[in-house]
């Protein structure tokens, strides 16, 4: 890799983590209901809003029950939205090249996978869906999924914040409104304006006629592309306007484009964590969870520019040049832009997945078998950053069993942030960590034997096997990123993913809350001379050691039979 490569690598994760710092505050003042700059003008949507859902549901206080179940209605109501405005978008306006409905089971899949911030997609966006659909049923639940994994976690965060042993965790309504209303929309409105600027369509024209240097006509897909991307990226979303997803020039115009949206999949993620120290009154232990998550990036984002820079043993036996010069990129360019190199499309590859978010400007299918791995870990640990709260949650899933760990070490009671963790918390911990692994492996396995699920497969041996296990990773994790190469929009694999995507989840949200509502209810423990602490570099590197021992026992062997077997057998000459 070359120093300007490393360096380009480096300044966004720096620009990253700088603007995370002040978002994290801003968002806790959000939460906390403090005062913001936007109060004037959000108050009075908020307002209308609340007299619209009723006035007395946004305002009474939540036990952690009530708190999902409001949550998990509210969700299946908007489904059932997106479903109905997919199924029979042909009866519908804005359908100017008048698609058909969607398939049933095809729009039961996407309805599932956009209300759940995991954006998976069995189909190619600009040949399947109308205008309206693009807007109704798939950029506004990108809006409401981003919000609903958020103040999940924020609801969580306060069980530890409640002194008096009580019950209450919040209101889910008014979360919801004032996260959308002060974060989501206004940050989406400013930041498509950047974006359409460098080059993003954003019209209902569904297509525009070009014509070739030859003389012949071509048409090319259009649509509100400029917003689409902003809240894809910025709610780590993921999904495509396009098939190509971000790899489409109207999807990433530009090297800035590209840069931007990777910070987008960044900032807010990296904000919660520190958000969570905010609230608790702790920088500190924000920090040391940030340390821990930034140490997770850090040791997996040079496996895959270091594999991708290093090329293949085909491409070397074919004479193309490996090694990078001021005039060619060297490594494995294959399914990546020349526009953005390895360096950005490595980095945008590590982050999607990291951060969860499910976006792609290079094509997964052509990494090579390391820098592919890397990609596998970050779905699978779930707590690199993670999504809008997801992998907030899954790291705190972590520090939990951590705590417990760490107490029975040394003797101690396991206490955490003031809160005692005793058996109840430990079971539904417990549970929560054992679903990720059993969504992933349990159906992976039964598609590399069922003749339906080998019939998707576009490639055989550990490549071909790597392409199933990554489809259900993608959708356990709530990522939705493809490693292509798999033909997914088929009966079995569109209810299977469907199915994986809402066990992976919802069951981990409602055992989550009830860990929060049995804290909520626990008296606050000042701290003693006998108090573990869990706020030093110490714990901090316990916990590290935690997420990456638990990880490998639970997916190393599954990674052995497809990326591991691949890169052995690369290097023995053998080719799938």
């Amino acid at each position: 890799m070359t120093l300007q490569s490393a360096l380009q690598i480096a300044l966004t994760l720096l620009i990253g983590a700088l603007i995370s710092i002040p978002v994290g505050r801003y968002l806790a003042r959000v939460v906390t209901e403090r005062k913001t700059f936007l109060d004037p003008v959000c108050d009075r949507i908020d307002n209308l809003i609340y007299v619209l859902v009723g006035k007395r549901v946004c305002s009474e206080a939540m036990s952690w029950k009530a708190y999902t179940l409001h949550m998990l209605t509210t969700n299946l109501f908007m489904a059932v939205i997106v479903y109905l405005v997919l199924v029979f978008q042909d009866h519908l306006p804005l359908n100017p090249l008048h698609f058909a409905g969607v398939e049933p089971v095809l729009a039961f899949n996407t309805a599932v996978s956009f209300i759940t911030n995991t954006d998976w997609q069995a189909y190619g966006g600009e040949t399947t869906l109308s205008i309206l659909s693009q807007m109704a049923a798939i950029t506004f639940p990108m809006f409401t999924s981003a919000a609903t994994g958020f103040v999940i976690a924020m609801a969580f965060i306060r069980a530890f914040t409640v002194k008096s042993g009580g019950a209450d965790i919040g209101n889910f309504y008014r979360d919801l409104i004032r996260f959308t209303t002060r974060v989501l929309v206004p940050l989406a409105f400013v930041l498509a304006i950047l974006l359409i600027q460098q080059g993003e369509p954003q019209t209902l024209d569904a297509t525009v006629t070009a014509r070739t240097i030859q003389g012949a006509e071509q048409t090319i897909a259009l649509g509100p592309v400029g917003s689409f991307e902003t809240i894809k990226h910025l709610g780590t979303n993921g999904g495509g306007f396009f098939n190509a997803n971000a790899a489409h020039p109207y999807e990433n115009p530009t090297p800035i484009t590209n840069v931007v949206q990777a910070l987008l999949m960044i900032i807010l993620p990296a904000s919660i964590v520190l958000c969570f120290g905010e609230m608790i009154g702790n920088r500190r232990q924000g920090w040391v969870l940030y340390g821990v998550m930034g140490a997770l990036l850090l040791v997996f984002l040079p496996i895959t520019i270091a594999s991708e820079q290093a090329g293949t043993p085909t491409l070397v036996n074919a004479g193309i040049e490996t090694t990078p010069t001021l005039v060619q990129p060297g490594g494995n360019m294959e399914g990546k832009e020349v526009r953005f190199g390895i360096a950005q499309s490595g980095l945008f590859a590590t982050v999607t997945t990291s951060f969860t978010t499910g976006s792609a400007d290079s094509m997964h299918d052509s990494f090579t078998p390391l820098g592919a791995l890397a990609l596998f870990v970050g779905m699978m640990l779930q707590c690199i950053f993670g999504g809008k709260g997801v992998g907030f949650l899954a790291a705190l899933s972590y520090g939990i069993i951590a705590v417990f760990v760490a107490g029975l070490m040394v003797g101690r009671t396991p206490e955490f942030l003031g809160k005692k963790i005793e058996k109840a918390e430990i079971i539904l911990v417990s549970l929560v960590l054992l679903i990720h692994p059993l969504v992933i492996l349990a159906p992976t396995g039964w598609s590399v034997v069922a003749p339906y699920g080998l019939a998707s497969m576009a490639n055989a041996g550990p490549h071909g096997y790597s392409e199933v296990l990554y489809a259900f990773s993608s959708s356990a994790a709530n990522n939705g990123s493809a490693f292509a190469g798999l033909n997914a929009n088929t009966p079995w694999y569109n209810w299977a993913t469907a199915f994986v995507i809402l066990i992976g989840r919802y069951p981990p949200i409602i055992f989550m809350m009830g860990v929060a509502g049995s804290i909520a209810r626990k008296p606050f423990t000042p701290a003693t001379t006998a108090t573990l602490r869990t706020d030093t570099a110490t714990f901090g590197l316990f916990w590290f050691a935690t997420i990456l021992i638990v990880g490998a026992l639970t997916f190393f062997p599954a990674l052995v039979l497809g990326p591991v077997a691949e890169f052995f057998a690369m290097k023995s000459g053998q080719v799938f």
